[in-house]
């Protein structure tokens, strides 16, 4: 349910959410607001358009008024409901539900039709008539016996019959709740609901408990009523009358419970009341023989005669107070006052125990022995009041009606609902008042009845300190306010008004105190009946059912008064009490069907059938009528059977829809015609469901159908009477009306002289007066704001200079303070670090030394420096080998450059000679000068090749020498090593966050996309050419462990570069032509791209080599499998290197048959020999490379047996040489490492375990549940008999028999979801668990957590099954964003098991799968639909459960639960916020491709309206128009509407947000109008009026699917208002300066160049049609001079608008989303 808190006391005027202006028009009836009436009628004079400030009405009494209407002033008035439903017995039945028409209804049947009962919805109205009426009698309650509430006119017995209806129907307890303020006729409605109760369900023996119960009343008024200012038979008291019934509904007996007796009447009556009837009585009945004794006696004496207790302690008790300690009595006079306060408690005391014992006696006499079926309760409870003095009465009521008044709300709003279900039609749901913060500001802890028992429990509490606690504990609430001229008082506000009660009293009324002497006294009367009543003080009396009324009385006096134990139960105050027995009573309501009487009393008089509208609108917002009417007229309030409408409306029909038979369908098919909004009605199963305003509407059309077929008749008979009579009066008219014209002329003209001159002197006067008063005015205003504003400036500015100085003191301080205390902290630090660090330094110092000293480990640290040493020398020499190899190749290169430098030089000689063309001789030198650079670039890599050699030798040189101080290099280590760590922490310091505006945000996103699209390209372009050499980069290659040095020197033979690539392709297209180029160029292209790539092998290869000396401690077992493994690479490289020769002699076969078919022309021979010269260089530089490889991979192999000998030699080699500082130091820093690695093992076996444990803490936890569910059907079946045990046994037999049947021979064909459990097997060698397929079960056997497991090797599989391969129609019967909730809930269990890598790895490959899943389908719509809906539903996920407050607002209690524990992901959510922009604007992005052929076809040429064909002109260029259909580029609105429809369709089939799927909408709505208007501003033919009306049709039809879509509120009709002002320019006229006027008013969205631009185009169709003026735009141009326009012409059809991912949580429960079976995702496990 849907709560709303409002102000009470105030009444909502709630209009439709839509007005319809047309409604307001001349001739319709209205109400407005009247402060004497409350609501008056008018009728409209003048027809309202939007945007009027005055409503012309007129009154009843034809007095004019004009009613403004505002934002600041009024609404408009509510409309009058037509005169056919005034009178209706049920308030919910009229077309316009709101108070006017409410209090109007019930005014009319109650004084027109003296009709007091009247129906609103379930409740009924009752309003006291002040009068006796003949409605009650017994053939009355025979008459209402049997019948449906609804059949017959409202009344208390219909109320009563529906009661005991639903009673014996439905098997529940029913209740009749009666309430209304007092004098409203209360306690007579509940005695006639007795009455019907005891007529109709009289008891079937002879006890006649019917008469019982009838017969309880008269007493119950006689000591609980009083005569009131506003009730002369006021029920002071509550009750609530259990009337019981047997199973054959027949009355057996009775219950009453009372609430609140107001005890205070008995002592004080205020002026005007009187005491309970019952004193009056007695009273009448002095003069009766048992009252002789009465006169004339004192008032004491005769009180203690009475009751039959001692004089003498009576009046002493009432006179002093006995005060107990524990070790003394004392006896203390008490005052006058106090005296009259104990008499006054005392006498409240006794009646009120008389009440109860009478109330208890009346439930004796009608308790029965019999079982009780079922009963119906009565509640006579008063209503809501308020006086002038409120006190602690008054606040207990109230608060018992605000308890009431929630319990009704709420059951309002039910049946509401079931109405509409039963008649199966949908419903929403509705907001109804919750008074629920005005009750717990009442007993909530620590609220005004809980601060009123902690005051009375205060020895000297008094009522104004009370009343301060008051103040300032609920002083926040908005339901309590302190009175502004009060102390003792304190304002609650309640659901019905405002009401201010005085404290004074309040506590002595709660604690409600008397004495425990006069109590003994008491208990010792003489009478049996007097000591009975106050036997047990300590029970509630106003809940007590029964007692013992023949206990033996004991009194027993002792001799010494002793101090006695508090009673609990006798500490309980009349607060505590109220609230307890009101709490039974709300749980009784509850738990019944309850129905409603709302007594209304007309008028404070008391005259009959007199109705006060002030007081009656009072109350009825008090009782709750206008909430149920409220929630009456937010669904459908009116509703017709199918008969009465076909019966009232068969008018409006025609005869052909006459002739069917089916009145339901005869119904349907004239509402569908007459009403064109499907919402305004709904049909149900028997009844027609109208909106508010509906009936009314067909009541007028159903009048005007008759007052035309009257006015046709009327016209004709008057017409003909008309002319005979014009034909005699015309010609004696004309006399006379010319001789009175003559003299009402000459009459006339002096008039006017006359008021002329007159008018003249009082203009004159008059402006003198004003104007004299005015300037006097003025003058004195100027002079008073000159000095007060000087005042005020100077004052401010005093106390900004204030400020301004103490902030600037401030600053520094505070300053210094924190430089201070931060110099302070960094010194210390500083010492604290230093110290700490020469200790550690200490210690060190001192275990190496020990660790010198010993030989055995000397020895063992040592191991292999001397094999190291000579792998370093032998390093030193093949770099030297290899760098005379390269000078020598350099040489031979720069020789062989050289010579072909000098052929080019011929061949352009010889070029120049042949021809003269100074485009090839530019090409030439062009050619010549890149040759020149490539080889300067040769030369230097030469001198770079040979610098990194020296530098490496001195390199190699310098190792001996570092390793005799390595103990120097250690500490040179740890000193870098702490550079880099301050170093780092300065940059983080440094680094600065950049907050850039979204809109460029999202523009460099798009541009990474496109960048980073095109690489993928070039690295898929490089991937086809490479294929084979890309099995050495895989992720999986392992490398071998060996400790031979690299070789690091590069390759002495040239390669061919790109420069030189691209140089070659200018030439070859120069000299052979492009296209023959093009052809070649491919497979050049693919050689030159594998050479790169084996130099790329090449250098990695080294790379790996030298990560390998770093590996030596490795595992010698997985050096064969390298070996192999490398040994079948180098094979691949082989057929590789032969597939490549086979390119290049395919390629010279080709060009050589090219050259031979061109042999004519001598420069293609040319090129093509430059071209072959290229390919055998390219051929010679593989070869190059391959030798390179294979001496590469011969190091490899040939790495283990070296290291072999290299440590026997080191075994066997002296090791004396190691004591050496330098060795020693290498060697502690090699067992370091060697430590980090067993560490690094360590943790991972640690890691490995833990997740062993938590599989066998869930194998435990799933072990426990099925020993715990097996013993539970174990006791289960201990419990039974024999019989049963055996019977229990065989079906639990029979079950699992069946369910391992349906596991072997069950399989449903394709069902779209299938439960999976995954069982782990026992076998301890398999890593993984079986999966195991089973049927769905019907109850879970385990509460899951909402999370998936998944294996680190089974992630590329999931990804591929979710993302890659994922179609949408695979998920599209699921749940949507199906992919996504799967992945975040394997997420969630990475976070479970605390595995960082595993998030981390999941996220990137999940990202990275989208991304190419994009990519491949970059011009699907439907399937970047489906990804943005997965990718921003995931980013909610990641928002809803990372366990941030700002984001767990709404989550239900579960979903808290399945927060994240350990990672926070919060920079994987802005990662995935990009994504979702990238996606969002690929989806615009192919969204728009898809519309822009279709736009300019539907927007401009498409003629959706057919009539305005005939007026195309002809001359013009044929376009195919979209109605035939004809070409193939012609598309329809229909089509237009049809692809956004598509487009909306797919973005809600995948559960995109409302939000994100309105911002979409929106940026195709502006691509819409950026292209019809750019067109419309190019094109000459379509701008014309014609055009301007299909123009604004087809814009009309676009806003129409928005409003069916629900997206008017997104912003696309904005967009595309610069096409509506368009349209409606080329509509417009455009001849006088008015129009020009009308013309910049109205085209406020468009700028001035785009005005002129459409007028200069307009062109006219007919002959009717005019050019707009050269001057008239010119007058258009000078009036738009002064906007501030941006000097634009065309509209920016690129431009996008930010998108706005809004927050929208999953209510989804990820325990309960099952997983279909066509996703095969049998590896994932739910936990």
């Amino acid at each position: 349910m849907k709560r709303q808190q409002k102000e009470p006391n105030t009444i909502v005027k709630k209009q439709e959410e839509k007005i319809d202006y047309e409604v307001y028009c001349q001739y319709t009836r209205v109400w407005i607001p009247d402060p004497e009436d409350v609501w008056r009628a008018a009728e409209i004079v003048k027809d309202y358009t939007e945007g009027d400030s005055i409503l012309y009405l007129k009154l009843e009494d034809e007095t004019p008024l004009e009613y403004r209407i505002g934002p600041k002033d009024n609404a408009l008035p509510f409309l009058r409901n037509p005169d056919i439903l005034v009178g209706e017995n049920d308030l919910t039945a009229l077309s316009y539900l709101h108070e006017p028409a409410v209090l109007h209804n019930l005014k009319v049947r109650f004084t027109e039709s003296n009709h007091i009962y009247t129906y609103c919805g379930i409740v009924l109205v009752a309003i006291n008539p002040y009068e006796q009426l003949q409605i009650y009698g017994e053939e009355v309650i025979n008459a209402y016996s049997g019948q449906n509430m609804g059949d017959m006119d409202p009344h208390i017995f219909a109320v009563a019959e529906e009661a005991y209806k639903q009673m014996a129907r439905d098997e529940r307890n029913q209740s009749i709740i009666v309430s209304g303020e007092s004098g409203a006729g209360k306690t007579v409605s509940a005695k006639y609901a007795m009455r019907f109760f005891a007529t109709v369900g009289g008891s079937a023996n002879d006890t006649n408990v019917e008469e019982k119960v009838l017969a309880s009343s008269p007493i119950m008024e006689a000591i609980g009523n009083a005569k009131t200012t506003r009730n002369d038979n006021s029920s002071r008291f509550g009750k609530y009358i259990q009337i019981g019934f047997d199973r054959s509904y027949h009355i057996i007996g009775a219950n009453m419970r009372t609430y609140l007796l107001e005890k205070s009447r008995v002592v004080f009556q205020a002026e005007d009341e009187r005491n309970y009837h019952i004193f009056y009585q007695l009273c009448a009945s002095a003069s009766l023989p048992e009252f002789k004794d009465l006169k004339n006696d004192p008032h004491l004496t005769h009180f203690c005669q009475l009751l039959g207790v001692e004089l003498e302690q009576m009046e002493h008790w009432l006179c002093h107070r006995k005060l107990v300690t524990t070790s003394e009595t004392y006896v203390k006079n008490v005052s006058r006052k106090q005296a009259a306060n104990a008499r006054d408690a005392l006498a409240k005391h006794i009646y009120a125990h008389m009440f109860d014992w009478i109330v208890e006696y009346v439930n004796k006499s009608l308790h029965t022995s019999s079982k009780q079926h079922s009963f119906i309760g009565v509640l006579d409870i008063y209503g809501f009041e308020t006086f002038e003095i409120n006190s602690f009465e008054q606040f207990c009521i109230n608060y018992a009606n605000e308890k009431l008044q929630q319990q009704f709300n709420q059951h309002v709003f039910k049946l509401e609902q079931e109405e509409y279900m039963k008649e199966q039609i949908p419903w929403t749901l509705i907001d109804f008042y919750d008074n629920q913060p005005c009750i717990d500001v009442i007993e909530a802890k620590l609220g005004i009845l809980d601060l009123l028992d902690e005051e009375c429990k205060v020895p000297k509490g008094t009522d104004q300190n009370w009343c301060q606690k008051l103040y300032d504990r609920l002083s926040s609430s908005v339901h309590f306010q302190k009175p502004r001229m009060s102390n003792t008082s304190f304002i609650v506000i309640h659901f019905a008004d405002k009401v201010e009660y005085q404290c004074d009293g309040f506590l002595e009324k709660n604690r409600d105190t008397v004495y425990e002497e006069q109590i003994n006294i008491l208990k010792a009367s003489k009478f049996q009946l007097v000591a009975d009543l106050f036997q047990d003080t300590n029970k509630d009396s106003s809940i007590s059912t029964s007692s013992s009324s023949k206990s033996s009385r004991v009194n027993v006096r002792a001799a010494k008064p002793t101090p006695k134990v508090p009673n609990k139960e006798h500490r309980k105050t009349v607060g505590h009490q109220f609230r307890s027995s009101l709490q039974l009573l709300m749980e009784t309501l509850n738990a019944t069907t309850p129905h409603y009487v709302r007594c209304i009393k007309p008028n404070d008089v008391k005259e009959a059938f007199s109705f006060e509208s002030r007081r009656a609108v009072q109350q009825l917002r008090a009782c709750g009528v206008l909430e149920t009417i409220r929630i009456s007229a937010a669904g459908y309030p009116s509703r017709w059977t199918y008969p009465d409408f076909f019966n009232r409306y068969r008018v409006l029909m025609k005869k052909s829809d006459m002739t069917e038979g089916d009145k339901k369908l005869v119904c349907r098919n004239l509402l569908e015609t007459l009403v064109k909004d499907p919402d305004k009605f709904q049909f149900g199963k028997t009844k027609i469901f109208f909106r508010a305003g509906q009936v009314a509407y067909l009541e007028k059309l159903r009048a005007d159908k008759f007052r035309s077929a009257c006015i046709k008749i009327q016209k004709t008979v008057r017409g003909w009477l008309q002319r005979v009579r014009y034909q005699k009066i015309r010609k004696s008219a004309i006399n006379l009306q010319r001789y009175g014209r003559g003299y009402m002329a000459r009459r006339y003209a002096e008039q006017l002289r006359l008021t002329r001159a007159a008018l003249i002197c009082q203009k004159q006067y008059r402006m003198v007066r004003e104007r004299r008063d005015y300037l006097r005015v003025r003058q004195a205003v100027v002079t008073i704001q000159a000095f007060t504003r000087g005042m005020l400036a100077r004052r401010i500015f005093q106390e900004f200079l204030l400020h301004h100085k103490a902030i600037i003191i401030q600053k520094h301080v505070q300053g210094w303070l924190t430089r201070r205390k931060f110099r302070r902290a960094r010194n210390a630090a500083i010492t604290i670090q230093c110290a700490y660090r020469r200790m550690r330094a200490k210690r060190e110092l001192k275990q190496l030394k020990i660790e010198a000293r010993s030989a055995q480990h000397l020895k063992k640290l040592n191991t292999g420096m001397e094999n190291k040493i000579v792998q370093l020398q032998r390093k030193m020499d093949d770099q030297t080998n290899d760098l005379k190899t390269q000078n020598e190749q350099l040489v031979v290169a720069k020789a062989s450059l050289g010579s072909e430098v000098n052929k080019l030089q011929k061949e352009l000689e010889m070029m120049r000679s042949r021809q003269g063309d100074g485009s090839q001789l530019t090409s030439l030198h062009e050619e010549l000068e890149k040759l020149r650079a490539e080889l300067q670039e040769a030369h230097t890599h030469r001198k770079k090749l040979e610098e990194e050699h020296s530098s490496e030798k001195m390199g190699l040189e310098q190792v001996s020498y570092q390793s005799l101080k390595g103990r120097k290099y250690i500490f040179f280590l740890q000193g870098c090593h702490c550079f880099e760590s301050s170093a780092s922490q300065s940059v983080g310091r440094v680094q600065a966050e950049l907050d850039e505006e979204r809109q460029r945000y999202q523009n460099l996103l798009r541009e990474f996309s496109r960048l980073e699209q095109r690489y993928d390209n070039l690295q898929e372009a490089k991937v086809t050419v490479c294929v084979c050499l890309c099995v050495h980069f895989q992720p999986g290659h392992k490398r071998n462990n060996s400790t031979q040095s690299s070789l690091e020197s590069d390759s002495n033979y040239p390669s061919i570069s790109t420069s030189e690539l691209g140089d070659t392709d200018n030439a070859i297209q120069l000299e052979m032509g492009v296209e023959k180029a093009a052809m070649d160029i491919g497979v050049f292209m693919k050689l030159q791209k594998r050479v790169r790539e084996l130099e790329q092998e090449r250098k990695r290869l080294q790379v790996n080599l030298e990560k390998m000396e770093d590996q030596v401690n490795c595992k010698v077992e997985q050096e064969s499998e390298d070996l192999a493994y490398n040994s079948l690479k180098r094979q691949e490289l082989e057929s590789e290197n032969k597939k490549l020769k086979n390119d290049l002699n395919e390629l010279r076969k080709a060009i050589a048959d090219r050259a031979s078919q061109n042999s004519s022309s001598n420069e293609l021979q040319d090129g093509y020999n430059l071209l072959l010269g290229q390919l055998k260089a390219a051929n010679e530089e593989l070869e190059v490379r391959k030798e390179e490889v294979l001496i590469l991979r011969s190091q490899i192999v040939s790495a283990p047996h070296q290291k072999e000998e290299t440590t026997n030699d080191i075994v066997t080699s002296d090791w004396g040489y190691l004591n050496e500082d330098g060795e020693l130091g290498l060697a502690y820093q090699g067992l370091k490492q060697v430590a980090r690695l067993l560490e690094a093992q360590l943790q991972s076996q640690a890691r490995k375990h833990k997740d062993e444990l938590a599989a066998f803490n869930t194998q435990i936890e799933l072990l426990k549940d099925d020993i715990e569910k097996k013993q539970e059907i174990l006791n289960h079946t201990m419990s039974l008999s024999p019989e049963a045990q055996v019977e229990y046994s065989v079906q639990q037999e029979i079950t699992r028999l069946t369910n391992d049947n349906l596991v072997r021979t069950l399989q449903p064909p394709t069902p779209p979801l299938i439960h999976y459990e995954l069982k782990a097997t026992s076998q301890p060698t398999k890593a993984k668990p079986q999966l195991t397929r089973q049927v769905t079960v019907q109850r879970r056997e385990k509460d899951f957590e909402g999370m998936l497991e998944y294996y680190k090797e089974d992630e590329a599989l999931l990804v591929k099954t979710l993302i890659t391969d994922m179609k949408p129609h695979a998920v599209s019967a699921t749940v949507p964003c199906l992919p996504a909730y799967i992945l975040f809930m394997c997420i969630r269990h990475a976070d479970y098991i605390n595995d960082d890598q595993k998030v981390h790895s999941l996220l990137t490959s999940t990202i990275n799968a989208i991304k190419k899943v994009l990519k491949k389908n970059n011009n699907d719509f439907e399937m970047t639909s489906f990804w943005l809906a997965n990718t921003s539903r995931l980013l909610h996920c990641l928002k809803q459960y990372s366990g941030d407050e700002a984001f767990m607002t709404q989550n239900t209690a579960k979903q808290n639960e399945h927060c994240l524990k350990n990672f926070d992901l919060a920079e994987y959510r802005q990662v995935l916020s990009d994504l979702s922009i990238q996606i969002y604007q690929q989806l615009i992005k192919v969204a728009e491709h898809m519309m822009q052929p279709m736009i300019v076809s539907a927007m401009l040429e498409s003629e959706s309206i057919p009539s305005l064909a005939g007026v195309k002109p002809m001359g013009y260029r044929n376009r195919s128009s979209s109605m035939d259909g004809e070409g193939p580029g012609s598309y329809t609105l229909e089509a237009l509407i049809k692809q956004l429809g598509q487009f909306h369709g797919v973005m809600g089939e995948h559960g995109l947000d409302p939000e994100i799927a309105g911002q979409v909408v929106r940026q195709l709505f502006y691509s819409i109008n950026a292209v019809t208007l750019n067109n419309l501003l190019l094109r000459k033919d379509v701008c014309s009026w014609s055009t301007g009306m299909q123009l604004r049709y087809n814009i009309s039809q676009m806003e129409e699917w928005l409003r069916g879509k629900n997206l008017h509120q997104s912003g696309a009709v904005v967009n595309i208002e610069p096409v509506i002002q368009a349209a409606q320019l080329l509509q417009v006229k455009k001849k006088t300066s008015q129009d020009a006027e009308a013309i910049c008013s109205l085209c406020t969205s468009l700028t001035m160049q785009q005005i002129v631009k459409i007028l200069n185009l307009y062109t006219p169709l007919n002959e009717f049609e005019e050019r707009v003026t050269v001057s008239f735009i010119r007058n258009i141009q000078n009036r738009l001079q002064d906007r501030n326009d941006v000097p634009m012409l065309l509209v920016d059809t690129k431009h996008t608008f930010p998108v706005l991912f809004p927050y929208t949580p999953s209510a989804l429960s990820l325990e309960t989303l099952h997983i279909p079976a066509n996703l095969s995702l049998d590896f994932l496990t739910r936990v």
